[in-house]
């Protein structure tokens, strides 16, 4: 089966159990801080989608547990305990950052990534979360990220739409320009 296929599943699962149990919200930001983990600890992801040959099945569960402080919601516990019956826990970055997306939705809220070159004042992020709400009705969880490479601007991505307006994306524009340009001359 399509890989895409089984997260979406796994996902959606875990949005509806959360919905029945009424702890949506903790369960979320379990799954936010444990994509974040794996996310900046390659180790730690590395361990994870190990073979069970490698790592067992309860090792991962204690490593993610870990992540954690091993203070774990029994839902957050319970799903990943499927996954490693199901022989799924390679896919839980995936599944879990699926999860958070569709439960914000699902309580009127929007995930949305702003990158820019430095911290952002808090008008800026302000200014974000009032255009999210005027274009598409829903609240904004805003995860902001600094990159210095983007040099200046910011690049916003939420859905299926990427704002690049970022210095770095207006030079490499010009570049291409003038590189066009040079080819005519030639």
């Amino acid at each position: 089966m399509n890989q895409s296929i089984v997260i979406t599943r796994y996902a959606r699962a875990l949005v509806k159990y959360v919905a029945e149990t009424g702890d949506g919200a903790v369960v979320c930001s379990e799954a936010e801080a444990l994509v974040k983990a794996l996310h900046s600890v390659p180790d730690l992801s590395r361990m994870v989608r190990a073979s069970d040959d490698v790592v067992s099945p309860f090792d991962k569960k204690k490593l993610l547990q870990g992540a954690l402080g091993n203070k774990m919601s029994s839902e957050l516990s319970r799903f990943l305990t499927l996954l490693n019956r199901k022989g799924r826990m390679d896919l839980v970055e995936d599944i879990l950052r699926d999860f958070t997306d569709m439960y914000y939705r699902s309580v009127g809220k929007r995930v949305v990534q702003l990158v820019v070159a430095v911290e952002p004042s808090e008008r800026l992020v302000q200014r974000v979360r009032d255009l999210i709400k005027d274009k598409t009705g829903d609240d904004a969880v805003i995860s902001v990220a600094v990159d210095p490479d983007i040099v200046g601007g910011f690049v916003l991505d939420f859905d299926d739409y990427l704002l690049d307006a970022s210095a770095r994306r207006a030079l490499d524009r010009i570049k291409e320009q003038f590189i066009e340009q040079n080819r005519r001359i030639i």
